[in-house]
């Protein structure tokens, strides 16, 4: 690939990037797409510039190994001194970057000095505990100031951090320390969730204990926050020598330590962090993400996307990314790229209706939050709570756009967000006009690939459902199982052909599985140049705006008739009585499969049925005549079922496939990457009470 010299550093506070010349994705013209690149890297401090913009070696179906994917070479910076530094050396140490809000109510403003004087300490700490360059930090803990400062601890000293949700079992912990080797796991005594206090140190015990050295068993130090005060075991075997123990709490060793850390710098390819992947087949995939390109695709798109347009108001931006720390929304949206913009925002600790279901609108009004940006299917439980409308009392006037992200956004979910929280945000008709950024990206891409752009608002011309186009610097195309462009509305699969910077490297200690699950399909794409497989199916309308149709492999195909899934249950939540259902392939004798609904009810349908067979039946031969007129009797659920929860991974996305496991009886697969793991016992005993799932015939 050419050699470029990079472009002046650019401001991040005053950046135009909404009017910048963008690539054109039909042009295909390379040169351009690297400038670009060069541009919106220059928006970083680099401490030494890169030289080779970008370089790209093919997969190779031989070696079975996905393409080495390389850029900003020979350049050096350092993710935290980008995140913090910067910030206070420009003279911006009093801004809040952090408004805090706890679950119990506690809440804490940090400025970006006082953020600075935190993860240097945490740097310190990590130091003293004997963590450096390159080695892997495990981080279980909540959605709190101190998940943030440790993490940018870990990048400030080039280690490579690994965050794992909460709520996870010790059996997904377990996986994560032994396959990522790790040498410290960071963790708390508890955690609030739903009003209580939950134990947590037990899990991070269970995890390293017994783990060998041949297992992956490397961890030396459990570093403990005091969060709960909950009682807890206590280990205190030296197991590297430095007298110290195995248990040490965070208040001893980071608080203690002092605010003065000077910052190494790293390659731009240097990792960054490990993100694995949801599945309920197979172990979670950890994705390898890499410092310079990562942190340009963050900090690039979260400016496009979220940051006021015009740099004289973009210090009145208050930005909320809903997502717990674990996932890479929150990495990239509510760690990376706003802190290197030098944004305010908020993090919040708990669930959305703890104590009440108007907690968001509560944090909204207090900290005037611009940019609100979460699931759809977070905002199609706010629809069921709150099916009159969200309150007059709650002021929402702040709102300047909203985003979705994690499966595509039904249209009602869609104009219900716009509708309600941005019922301030009318066109001259009285219409709502609230810029609405339905993102599509992936753990794998690191930031969005696909969204409309937050100033198109009009009707007419924005699609509520649709993720529009590609954002500059990326091309994709909707092909299909040839890699031959599909027709206009026509399903296919979703490619990218050219990824931008943030692109995950590989799978850690994996790299034929990164051949295998993404590029081994298209690996022969345009003279073996290699396609990306998203994995999800889509279509492209007859403007070329693209609507993503759920995972490929969560189609259902009825005697012949290819369905998607994401369809139906759109149809479905468009009944008043459902909030939320999931979609699943199951088996038939007749028709190969069939679809199932599970659905979550509303609260006065629930009670409905309650107790009532016949109002039951009533109500599940009314919801399949629901979604036949829709969308066509073909695509009516063979059988509607009422659950409590449907699964879900971290980021908001339905698994379908466990779905279809239980409902068939099958073996279940991998489960403890689910953000509601819970309701997992739940619907099989659901599915086998109703024994609605037909016996498989079984060939001798």
């Amino acid at each position: 690939m050419p050699t470029t010299t990079p472009r002046t550093n650019q401001s991040p506070y005053t950046a135009q990037v909404h009017t910048w010349d963008t690539p054109s994705e039909a042009s295909g013209d390379e040169r351009q797409r690297l400038d670009f690149w060069d541009q919106a890297a220059s928006l970083l401090e680099w401490d030494r510039p890169w030289q080779t913009t970008h370089h790209w070696t093919p997969p190779n179906p031989q070696t079975r190994r996905g393409p080495v994917i390389r850029w900003f070479e020979e350049g050096k910076l350092n993710a935290a001194v980008n995140c913090v530094d910067r910030h206070v050396a420009a003279g911006r140490g009093s801004k809040i970057a952090l408004h805090f809000e706890g679950e119990p109510g506690d809440r804490a403003d940090i400025s970006y000095a006082e953020l600075k004087d935190l993860v240097s300490q945490a740097a310190n700490a990590l130091q003293r505990l004997g963590i450096g360059h390159g080695d892997r930090v495990l981080i279980y803990l909540p959605v709190l100031v101190e998940t943030i400062v440790i993490t940018l601890a870990c990048a400030r000293i080039g280690a490579v951090h690994q965050l794992v949700f909460g709520g996870f079992s010790a059996e997904a912990l377990r996986f994560r320390v032994s396959d990522t080797g790790a040498k410290l796991l960071v963790t708390s005594d508890g955690q609030y969730r739903r009003g209580a206090a939950v134990p947590v140190k037990e899990n991070a015990d269970a995890a390293v204990t017994g783990l060998t050295v041949d297992e992956g068993g490397s961890v030396e130090h459990v570093l403990v926050l005091r969060r709960t005060g909950s009682d807890i075991s206590w280990t205190t075997d030296d197991l590297n020598g430095d007298g110290l123990g195995r248990d040490v709490w965070w208040h001893d060793v980071v608080d203690t330590a002092s605010t003065d850390h000077e910052p190494q710098f790293f390659d731009a390819e240097n990792p960054l962090f490990i993100m694995y992947t949801s599945g309920t087949t197979g172990k979670p995939k950890g994705l390898v993400h890499s410092t310079g390109g990562y942190l340009t695709g963050a900090l690039y798109s979260y400016l496009r996307l979220f940051a006021h347009p015009d740099p004289d108001q973009r210090d009145h931006d208050v930005h909320w990314c809903t997502a717990d720390l674990a996932w890479v929304t929150a990495h990239t949206y509510e760690m990376y790229g706003p802190l290197a913009a030098g944004a305010t925002q908020v993090i919040y600790e708990g669930v959305p209706n703890v104590p009440h279901p108007g907690r968001h609108f509560e944090i909204i009004q207090r900290h005037r939050v611009t940019s609100y940006y979460t699931a759809p299917t977070l905002v199609r439980s706010l629809m069921g709570w709150f099916p009159s409308g969200i309150p007059s009392e709650y002021d929402l006037s702040s709102i300047r756009l909203g985003g979705t992200v994690g499966e595509a956004v039904n249209p009602e979910a869609a104009d219900w967000l716009r509708r309600e929280v941005g019922r301030d945000t009318r066109d001259a008709q009285g219409r709502p006009a609230l810029p609405l950024v339905d993102t599509w990206w992936q753990s794998e891409s690191g930031s969005t690939v696909l969204s409309p752009l937050p100033e198109l608002r009009e009707a007419g011309l924005f699609k509520p459902g649709s993720v529009a186009r590609p954002l500059p610097g990326w091309s994709v195309e909707v092909v299909d199982e040839f890699g031959n462009p599909s027709g206009t509305d026509i399903q296919g699969n979703i490619v990218i052909t050219r990824p931008g910077p943030s692109m995950a490297r590989g799978v850690w200690g994996n790299p034929e599985r990164f051949f295998t699950s993404y590029w081994e399909k298209y690996a022969h794409a345009e003279d073996s140049r290699g396609w990306f497989l998203a994995g999800d199916g889509a279509r492209r309308d007859a403007g070329g705006d693209i609507w993503i149709l759920g995972r490929i492999d969560d189609a259902i195909n009825v005697s012949g008739h290819l369905l998607s899934t994401i369809e139906i249950e759109s149809a479905l939540v468009t009944h008043p009585d459902v909030v939320e259902a999931g979609v699943a392939p199951c088996y038939d004798a007749t028709t190969g499969h069939a679809a199932v609904a599970f659905t979550v009810l509303s609260a006065a349908a629930r009670e409905r049925i309650e107790g009532d067979a016949a109002a039951e039946e009533e109500l599940i031969q009314s919801l399949r005549a629901h979604v036949g007129s829709v969308i066509g009797p073909v695509a009516k659920p063979r059988t509607v079922i009422p659950v409590p929860e449907v699964p879900k991974t971290r980021s908001g996305k339905i698994m379908r496939r466990l779905l279809t496991q239980l409902h068939d009886g099958d073996t279940l697969g991998d489960t403890t990457s689910l953000q509601n793991e819970p309701c997992v016992p739940k619907i099989k005993e659901i599915c086998e009470q109703r024994s609605t799932a037909p016996k498989k015939e079984v060939v001798s």
